[in-house]
């Protein structure tokens, strides 16, 4: 396939900016929860007595990591931006840092009806319509979850008797390209959803070693002949149940 930079995949284990060389390794928990929801994890801040572990800027703004005690043991946190590059990044950063073990909550597009919303997914694997991830492994179309951390989300989900799904999302940079053929396309390969950074995030903790897995609620949904919001944005208690199941299921891992 020449001539596409994309799929020029290099294996070299390291790169010119390294992130072990030029992140210091730092007091932090072992286990992290990614919340894309900024609303959350303000609050998280202001209400659990927060300490701020990293201050951490980019061009974007701060997006410092903190850390809580939960159910008696140290947890980390952070918000990591939003799309898989700044999402990845973000992730490298704080694996430097030296957390080892993730659940990433947010929402996601539904791409299937009788999806509702609110629903909760356990994603199991993500189609790898992104750029990060062809940086990380070799061109595939799929990356898959951790096993590990799949297994922690639905124990935690069954044990707290709350209705999931387990499946396959569409990871994509490119929001405003979701099609009606491209739609079909993903959704005729299995995809019950459609998100911009779980692919990326996927093959960042494989090619780092760590454990990683992703739960998402269902939010505006692109499975008829017109986008409809759903104002899924409003489900500030799924929003901020997510992150405790994420919290939970993180330390179990």
């Amino acid at each position: 396939m020449d001539g596409y930079p994309i799929l020029e995949y290099d294996p070299a284990p390291e790169a010119i900016i390294e992130p072990a060389r030029v992140i210091r390794p730092r007091d932090v928990p072992e286990h992290c929860v990614l919340c894309f929801f900024r609303d959350v994890v303000d609050r998280v801040v202001a209400t659990h007595n927060a300490r701020l572990v990293a201050d951490n800027r980019w061009e974007d703004g701060p997006h410092p990591l903190y850390e809580i005690w939960y159910d008696g043991r140290r947890l980390a946190f952070l918000h990591p931006g939003c799309g898989s590059s700044l999402a990845a990044a973000l992730l490298e950063e704080v694996v430097a840092m030296g957390c080892r073990k993730f659940i990433a909550c947010g929402g996601c597009g539904v791409l299937r009806r009788g999806v509702g919303l609110g629903e909760l997914i356990v994603v199991s694997s993500a189609v790898r319509d992104e750029g990060v991830s062809y940086h990380y492994l070799p061109p595939g179309r799929e990356v898959e979850a951790h096993p590990q951390a799949v297994e922690a989300l639905e124990r935690v989900l069954r044990r707290r008797g709350i209705p999931y799904r387990v499946g396959k999302t569409w990871t994509t940079d490119a929001p405003y390209r979701e099609t009606a053929s491209k739609v079909a396309r993903r959704r005729n390969e299995g995809c019950l959803v459609v998100e911009m950074e779980a692919a990326a995030l996927m093959a960042v903790a494989r090619f780092r070693g760590v454990v990683f897995g992703q739960v998402l609620y269902a939010g505006d949904d692109l499975s008829g002949e017109e986008w409809d919001d759903r104002d899924w944005r409003s489900l500030s208690g799924v929003r901020e149940l997510l992150f405790w199941l994420g919290a939970e299921a993180c330390l179990e891992l």
